[in-house]
Order: structure tokens, then C-alpha cells, then sequence
């Protein structure tokens, strides 16, 4: 199944058509009527805890002039961050270097501590596409403001859809291509991951309690903006294509805020 949000109703799409739903994802009646698909989303879940990996693919590590961890690097943002397919992205004006991360995004569907990781499946709804934001002179030059580079307002669109776990029969074998007006930026695949969601979902769960509704998001490829040069920072009117196989295209355009 897929899943969409549109003015905080869920919907189920069918027939190339959203059906209405009572309830949410994890409990939900469907109601008869089917509606075309809005051009633009709502984030399809208002998640519970939002959490990210850092330095989670060789090559990102290497242009970002890291080192690898022994173990997964977490972080987290504030619900703030949160839009959805084809709403805007706000580039505050004391932002210089604004940059765009795709990634693998893993919905939790159960309650979960100290999980192993050969039963960490049983723990996952569904995926979606994210985009880690970054403002990169706060997170880096500006007293390393890390949280502040990462959370600001519009700063984690997420969607277009979830789809269900059972309909992707093998989330370490998608592959993943960011857009930036059309021009390819970043392009590589899940298993190119150095540490796979299910070493992810077991470590976290041994410090930290996944609930139904968390959001992991498992780190971006090569190709950031940060890696490629000043020419490359999303500036205003720039359109966002992040593309992961089986899930769909998550867009947005950045809009200046003043």
C-alpha cells in the first residue's frame, strides 16, 4: 500500500487515486469516494521522534573530508523541519551555503527496545524519501551551529507517499538520484550503505525506544553541494527532484524568506 496525507486526512492510493481513510496508517476504515491526487502534500505522517545518520556511505565520508565511525552517528530535528511534495523550502536570507541530502527514510510500525537485528524487520511499516537539508555555514563555520544548520524551519521535507514495507522487496537494493533542476547531483544505492537499516534499527533501539510512527533517515550518497563547490548551493527558485526506486519523486523548490 501507499499512503499520502492532503490537509491532515490520509489517504490510500488506488486505481492511480487517493481513498479517503478514518484513522491513520496503523488503524484506518476506508471510505468509499477516491479523489485525484493533489499536486501538492502534506508530510504523510506526523512522525514521532525524527532521526537521522550521519557518514552512513564511503563516499559522502571522503568528499566531506570525514572519518568513519566505528559506530552509526546519530542526530536529530525539531517537527518544525517538516513539509511536504511540492511545498517550499525557506532559505533564510542569513543563509549562504544551503545544501540538499536524499535519503532512505524507514517508518517504525511497532514498539521496540534492544531489538537484534535479525528481527529488526518485524519493526518496520514502510519507507519514504527524505532530504536532509542543511544550512552549511551554520552547521560548519558559524560557531558549529550543527542543530541550528540542520533545523530550521522547512528543513526536512519528507513523502511524497509511504509505501509499505511488503510492496519493496529489498530495501538494500534501491537506488537513489537528487535532481536539481534537472541536473543529476547526487545518484547512488542502498546497499552502497556502510552501516543497513537493520543494524540501524537495532542499535538505536538498544539506547533509545522506537515507537510506532518514528522516522529514521539513513544518510545521503556523494554529490552534496558542500562536496562539489560554491557553484553548487540551492539558491531561490531552485526545483529538488529526490527519486528512490519503488517509492516515487519527492519535489520542492526553495523560496527565499525574508
Amino acid at each position: 500500500m501507499k499512503f499520502f496525507r492532503s490537509h491532515n486526512e490520509y489517504y490510500i492510493i488506488e486505481k492511480g487515486k487517493g481513498r479517503k481513510i478514518n484513522g491513520d496508517i496503523f488503524s484506518f476504515e476506508m471510505q468509499e469516494s477516491l479523489i485525484e491526487i493533489p499536486e501538492t502534500l502534506d508530510h504523510p505522517y506526523e512522525y514521532g521522534k525524527i532521526l537521522l545518520v550521519g557518514k552512513n556511505y564511503y563516499e559522502h565520508i571522503k568528499e566531506m573530508n570525514s572519518q568513519r565511525s566505528e559506530n552509526p552517528t546519530f542526530f536529530s530535528k525539531t517537527k518544525n523541519t517538516l513539509i511536504g511534495h511540492n511545498q517550499k523550502i525557506l532559505k533564510n536570507k542569513e543563509v549562504k551555503k544551503l545544501d540538499y541530502e536524499i535519503e532512505l527514510g524507514i517508518i517504525i510500525g511497532k514498539k521496540g527496545k534492544y531489538i537484534e537485528k535479525k528481527d529488526a524487520d518485524d519493526y518496520i511499516f514502510g519507507y519514504t524519501i527524505t532530504n536532509d537539508i542543511s544550512a552549511r555555514d551554520f552547521q560548519y563555520s558559524f560557531n558549529n551551529q550543527w542543530f541550528l544548520g540542520k533545523s530550521m524551519d522547512t528543513f526536512f521535507p519528507t513523502g511524497p507517499y509511504i509505501v509499505t514495507k511488503d510492496e519493496i522487496d529489498d530495501p538494500m537494493n534501491l537506488n537513489l538520484k537528487l535532481r536539481v533542476n534537472d541536473q543529476i547531483r547526487q545518484e547512488s544505492n542502498t546497499k552502497n550503505m556502510i552501516f543497513d537499516i537493520f543494524y540501524l534499527i537495532s542499535f538505536i533501539s538498544t539506547y533509545i525506544t522506537l515507537e510506532p510512527g518514528d522516522i529514521i533517515s539513513t544518510g545521503t550518497p556523494s554529490g552534496v553541494a558542500q562536496g562539489k563547490g560554491e557553484g553548487y548551493f540551492l539558491k531561490d527558485g531552485d526545483v529538488i527532484e529526490a527519486e528512490i526506486e519503488k517509492i516515487g519523486i519527492l519535489k520542492n523548490v526553495v523560496k527565499d524568506y525574508f
